[in-house]
């Protein structure tokens, strides 16, 4: 692996070599040119790297991730598409939710319910739910738990959705185990 990175770095600084003699020859007559467009790339790549260095503090900062606060309260940024995310621990696995007020249970999507744990080739799709996409078959289920930070929830009912779904839906079932529920200044704050 050493060998290959040595072997890469030869051939990148031959190539800037190279290039670099190619733009000395062509701007004899004009070197404060040459050297004008030489600091303005070594000042965009110094940017480039700057940015990729810094980039999960950037993301941050842009798109603000959930907070769970000691006391039982958490607190989830608007997201850019306008919508609230909530990232649980459901039988020890991280899933990411849409809270969603339209929804009356969590549901799950196929793929986070194998995530899970759960055996989807198993599951018995009894209910029907009516959706924006229209009607879909559902299979209910029982969360051994459902954690956020310090809360966590035991025996927790949901069913999973038999259609295609982008994600999971963190319905009111669910909201409702909270004492307060508030949108403020741009979040969405739920406190037990």
């Amino acid at each position: 692996m050493e060998q290959l990175d040595t072997t890469r770095l030869v051939y990148l600084v031959i190539l800037g070599s190279a290039i670099g003699l190619w733009f000395f020859v062509q701007s004899r007559e004009s070197l404060g040119k040459l050297a004008q467009y030489a600091a303005i790339w070594g000042l965009i790549f110094l940017g480039a790297v700057a940015v990729v260095g810094l980039w999960g503090d950037i993301r941050q900062t842009v798109q603000p991730r959930q907070s769970v606060m000691a006391e039982g309260r958490i607190e989830l940024p608007r997201a850019p598409d306008g919508h609230y995310y909530l990232t649980a621990e459901v039988n020890g696995v991280p899933l990411h939710f849409v809270v969603d007020t339209g929804a009356s249970q969590i549901v799950l999507s196929q793929q986070d319910a194998g995530r899970a744990g759960i055996d989807t080739a198993s599951l018995v799709y009894t209910g029907r739910a009516v959706t924006a996409n229209g009607t879909v078959r559902t299979a209910p289920v029982r969360l051994d738990r459902v954690e956020v930070g310090p809360i966590r929830d035991t025996n927790v009912r949901a069913v999973v959705n038999g259609g295609e779904m982008a994600g999971s839906l963190l319905g009111m079932a669910y909201l409702q185990r909270f004492s307060r529920v508030e949108i403020t200044g741009g979040k969405l704050v739920l406190e037990r």
